[in-house]
């Protein structure tokens, strides 16, 4: 069996969009950043992501009975350190958000956004497997934020 480090670096070949993931829980707002972010489905309209099971955030995320996705632009890179550590208010703290009908924030500037109830939950391993069923979304015609082999980038389109 090859070295857990080598198999998270083959895996950070595949290069992914960055998302932050909010929840709205027992009158607490989560977030986390996220790039396991997928479509599954367009009829109905179904996205997926994955949290791990020991994350602190996995109850607001799982048991909140919904979550939004943000789809960082180019611009958004320290939104998306900001996001990946540290106590909850410290993650929201300075980022411009708009509270939605469903209470959870999605996050000002993104390039798209996702509103979901939780359709279903898959374990998977170490991780839980969250597929949503959109209920609302948005976006614009602005620049996503890449991530490949542990570094933001941005998406160039080929010749």
């Amino acid at each position: 069996m090859s070295d857990p480090a080598d198999y998270r670096k083959a895996l950070g070949c595949f290069g992914t969009g960055v998302t932050v993931v909010t929840a709205h829980h027992e009158g607490q707002d989560w977030g986390m950043t996220c790039n396991s972010f997928s479509s599954v489905s367009l009829n109905p309209r179904l996205v997926l992501w994955s949290i791990r099971k020991e994350a602190s955030s996995l109850p607001a995320f799982t048991q909140s009975g919904g979550f939004t996705v943000s789809v960082l632009a180019d611009s958004q890179a320290s939104i998306a350190n900001q996001f990946a550590k540290g106590a909850m208010a410290e993650r929201f703290a300075g980022v411009p958000v708009h509270r939605q009908a469903s209470q959870r924030l999605r996050l000002d500037a993104c390039v798209a956004w996702f509103d979901c109830t939780v359709h279903q939950l898959v374990d998977a391993g170490d991780h839980h497997i969250i597929i949503g069923q959109v209920r609302d979304f948005g976006w614009q015609d602005a620049a996503p934020l890449a991530f490949c082999r542990s570094q933001f980038g941005q998406f160039q389109a080929l010749s």
